[in-house]
């Protein structure tokens, strides 16, 4: 069917932008259903419908849901909280070092696992998006922070500090 192959080509590259652009992480999903039932809806509809660039094509819908999912006030509020994020120091965070964190230095127990996703849950929202891009999603911090629009050393940043003062709550 050409829904499957268009949601196998363009899935990952539509999250990610979803991701970057959604002002509630737990908006995403929402999200990113309602636009793969309106790109089901289109194809079913019109059958014979010519889709040049499938990614531009579906990232419109995309950006079509957000803008009806959000009202002014919420993206501007967005807006401001992700450029004060710029305002943040510098961190020598590698990208190896980062990939290593949930695979090497620790071997949690379930407790505190469910300690470090109640922690993370109450970081902001873009530090949040950083984690979820990054091991989730499995981009390079160079991709993150182009995805979310931040400089890598604040990408870098986020995930040090986090990552810093998840090693304390787990270590205790």
């Amino acid at each position: 069917m050409r829904f499957d192959e268009i949601y196998n080509a363009t899935h990952r590259a539509v999250l990610v932008y979803i991701t970057a652009k959604c002002a509630r992480n737990a908006d995403i999903g929402d999200i990113f259903q309602e636009t793969y039932i309106a790109l089901y809806r289109t194809l079913r509809n019109n059958p014979d419908t010519h889709i040049e660039n499938e990614t531009a094509f579906v990232i419109k819908i995309a950006r079509r849901k957000l803008a009806r999912y959000y009202n002014l006030r919420t993206r501007l509020g967005m807006f401001v909280s992700l450029h004060a994020a710029h305002d943040e120091g510098e961190s020598d965070l590698s990208d190896a070092e980062a990939a290593r964190f949930m695979t090497e230095d620790f071997t949690l127990t379930h407790a505190r696992m469910d300690a470090a996703r109640t922690f993370l849950a109450g970081k902001p929202e873009v530090t949040q998006k950083c984690f979820y891009l990054m091991y989730d999603m499995g981009l390079p911090i160079a991709e993150v922070a182009r995805a979310l629009g931040l400089t890598e050393s604040n990408v870098k940043n986020r995930i040090y500090r986090t990552i810093k003062e998840l090693r304390a709550l787990i270590a205790d």
